[in-house]
């Protein structure tokens, strides 16, 4: 699958089978997310692995929206590591452009994901805070809740000429 067709068919899955994601597969998906841009390419990221099945089942209490992971086998949190920024205040471009690397990389694999929001939610931010111990200095951006995938979505073209401004917003090609 090319870059362009794994961009145009991804589609967020929250329906999984019981079958578990390989150590091997979750290596190669850390390294995708992990050859995303950032900053100075400071890197400023960390991301927490999370297989036990009563983790995935408590974030439904702290993030609502993503109770599908409570049937999933896997799920990553990716988070910003502000200790290891160059130019404070970027991780969150730096970790959202992992998480894409992340999603795109899961779809690549033949496997479903889903980009549930955590920062800058507070309750959902503390929850995973307590849950994963992480350390003040290490921000959660987005849960990837992530399996093999129990549904099919198809995918649409979502280009859209009016989302598009030419040489300033408001002006039109032509």
């Amino acid at each position: 699958m090319d870059v362009f067709e794994a961009m145009h068919t991804r589609r967020s899955i929250r329906k999984y089978t019981d079958e578990p994601v390989s150590d091997e597969t979750v290596r190669e998906l850390l390294g995708a997310a992990m050859m995303a841009p950032s900053a100075g390419n400071a890197q400023a990221w960390q991301f927490v692995v999370i297989r036990d099945r009563a983790l995935l089942e408590r974030v439904k209490e702290f993030s609502p929206y993503a109770g599908m992971a409570a049937g999933a086998p896997l799920g990553i949190l990716v988070c910003g590591d502000t200790s290891l920024e160059k130019y404070p205040g970027y991780w969150v471009q730096d970790c959202s452009a992992a998480m894409q690397n992340l999603l795109l990389a899961v779809h690549a694999k033949g496997l479903g994901a889903v980009w549930t929001g955590v920062h800058p939610i507070a309750d959902r931010e503390a929850g995973f805070r307590a849950m994963c111990g992480l350390p003040d200095n290490v921000k959660p951006l987005g849960f990837a809740v992530i399996g093999h995938p129990a549904q099919e979505r198809r995918s649409e073209d979502r280009f859209n000429p009016e989302r598009v401004h030419w040489d300033g917003y408001g002006k039109v090609r032509g």
